[in-house]
């Protein structure tokens, strides 16, 4: 089975602002010679997501001018201000009548995840209805692969920076966690301390 026929698309958040960084959009802070959006949708691209889409909010002329993101669509998150649940929705909205049949979802704050990981949980797919996480020693994080059949109702519970999380709670028997521990860290960077793990 191809890439394209299984339908899993690469989702990539990226429109935060940084506001704990001093209003520094984490879309483009630099990583290893280039920016961090650009970098993780490569990272999508190497786990094997032939389709990835970027969602862009805080500054998102300036990332559409500086980034090189070929192939990607490029999506406005009008609301990003209001939380990542907006940009979630929004992601997964345009997702809608493309062919897709899941979306793997990576957040551009996330470097120590790699294509490993992100191909480990797109292995898992098996269906729409599938709902699978990545896990770090038994503890559920990113990146995570939402079947079709469940966007609707992650997007009637995203909100503010919860994202998916109360509906992966609600669903927490449906989602299988795929351990990704020994290829990938999930720290976040979200403060000016966390900007020590950038390259």
């Amino acid at each position: 089975m191809t890439d394209d026929e299984n339908g899993v698309a690469g989702l990539l958040l990226a429109a935060g602002g940084g506001r704990r960084l001093g209003g520094r959009p984490k879309a483009l802070l630099p990583h290893r010679g280039r920016l961090l959006v650009e970098y993780a949708a490569e990272v999508l691209r190497l786990g094997g997501c032939a389709r990835v889409h970027v969602v862009l909010g805080a500054r998102a002329e300036e990332v559409r001018a500086r980034a090189a993101l070929p192939d990607c669509v490029l999506v406005d998150n009008p609301d990003w201000e209001q939380g990542m649940g907006t940009s979630l929705r929004t992601g997964l909205d345009s997702l809608a009548g493309t062919g897709a049949r899941a979306a793997l979802v990576l957040l551009v704050d996330q470097p120590g995840i790699g294509p490993e990981a992100v191909a480990r949980v797109r292995r898992a797919y098996r269906s729409p209805r599938s709902l699978v996480s990545a896990a770090y020693d038994g503890a559920r994080g990113h990146p995570v692969l939402f079947g079709a059949a469940h966007w609707a109702g992650i997007a009637a519970t995203a909100t503010g920076d919860r994202g998916a999380r109360a509906y992966l709670k609600d669903h927490a028997d449906a989602v299988e966690l795929v351990e990704c521990g020994d290829v990938a860290e999930a720290y976040d960077i979200d403060t000016e301390a966390d900007l020590a793990h950038l390259e």
